[in-house]
């Protein structure tokens, strides 16, 4: 129907309700009611010629007023003689908003949860005002969370695990589900001091101890081997602490090349990181050895060489010359996305070629994966 039905109130109301204006009104105290919402009436041309159709709207419009009060005006038409009609419709109080909407356990629930948090955080008084409906939608979870807030704010910065929070109902699951609303939280109960804004993972911001990354190694000359063995998987914390002794390092992406990796004098080879070889400028002994890099001809495997090169200037790359590329022309692929760039620690020559294969003027997205390459090229490199 094109007039205000009771529908169309109970939607308005809940509209209300959905943007957290009635939640909010009730926190500070504002007087949201009586609310008088908008309404879609009959013109007096309607009156004359649909006055059945508007009789029935008044009827359908008065039974079903529950919830809300209509304001009724009288006219006097021409020809129809005085008549009462609406004018418009009132909420009159909040019990009556929530009766419409069925929301009244909702907003008694939400009284409780601000009470049991301001009483910890006056703090998150502005928070609760601009995200009502989100304190409710954490119902089940919202004394934990308050938890996590406690113990966080008594012992900022702790530089232990996640893990070791030894909280009823939290556990690291519990704080990766609830990470995006905890940094909301915890930026405004805890000190500036505490927190590292900077920072991208949740562990970084408030001081937790990271999960240290594993570097995955092949000693390529026994005389360097760590107690008998030669393939290792070692946390980067501690391979910063106790380096290999081998003065080569070889760093390659795939896997496989990693473990093929022929036996090479005074070297070893650090492999499967790709974007991750970041992770490598934690180890500033690599700084004091000869570095080679080998990775994709293409313009991600520049740009991986480009971010090696920006902590180990001294990194030399190791297959990716535009000889190699031709040379294998019969066994290039597509690169589907290129990285655009610019890349500004690249050799000349490294540049012009990523320069060629960004712009196709080899062919349309040239790749060529390292482990097309033919074995025996690497073993000629290495010499």
């Amino acid at each position: 129907m094109e007039w205000t039905t009771p529908d169309d109130i109970r939607a308005d109301v809940q509209k209300a309700w959905d943007r957290g204006r009635i939640l909010a009104a009730r926190l500070t105290g504002d007087p949201l009611f009586p609310m008088t919402l908008r309404t879609r009436r009959p013109d007096r041309r309607a009156l004359l010629d649909r006055f059945d159709e508007v009789r029935q709207w008044m009827r359908l419009l008065d039974e079903g007023a529950r919830g809300y009060d209509i304001a009724w005006t009288e006219i006097n038409h021409r020809e129809l003689g005085r008549n009462r009609v609406p004018e418009g419709i009132v909420i009159p109080t909040e019990a009556a908003a929530l009766q419409l909407i069925g929301k009244k356990r909702a907003a008694d629930r939400f009284d409780a949860l601000v009470s049991e948090g301001l009483a910890v955080f006056p703090e998150l008084r502005e928070w609760m005002l601009k995200r009502p409906l989100e304190l409710l939608e954490h119902d089940g979870a919202w004394s934990r969370i308050l938890a996590v807030l406690s113990w966080v704010r008594a012992h900022p910065r702790p530089g232990v695990y996640v893990r070791t929070l030894d909280l009823p109902g939290v556990d690291t699951k519990f704080i990766e589900a609830h990470r995006k609303l905890l940094v909301e939280l915890l930026d405004r109960v805890l000190s500036p001091e505490a927190v590292d804004a900077a920072a991208k993972s949740f562990d970084a911001r408030y001081g937790f101890r990271p999960k240290s990354p594993t570097i995955r190694f092949r000693i390529l000359d026994p005389r360097h081997a760590v107690g008998g063995l030669t393939d290792l998987s070692v946390p980067l914390d501690q391979l910063a602490e106790h380096p290999p002794t081998a003065g080569r390092v070889f760093i390659t992406e795939n896997e496989v090349n990693g473990l093929a990796f022929p036996a090479h004098r005074d070297a070893m080879v650090i492999f499967g990181l790709g974007y991750g070889i970041e992770s490598l400028s934690a180890l500033p002994w690599l700084r004091e050895r000869t570095l080679r890099y080998w990775g994709d001809l293409d313009t991600h495997g520049f740009a991986i060489l480009d971010r090696l090169r920006a902590h180990f200037p001294h990194a030399r790359s190791l297959l990716m010359d535009r000889d190699t590329l031709l040379a294998h022309r019969s066994l290039w692929g597509r690169e589907e996305s290129q990285h655009p760039g610019p890349l500004l620690h690249l050799t000349d020559a490294e540049s012009a070629l990523f320069d060629d294969l960004l712009h196709d003027r080899l062919g349309e997205h040239v790749r060529l994966e390292q482990e097309r390459i033919g074995f025996g090229c690497l073993e000629r490199a290495l010499r």
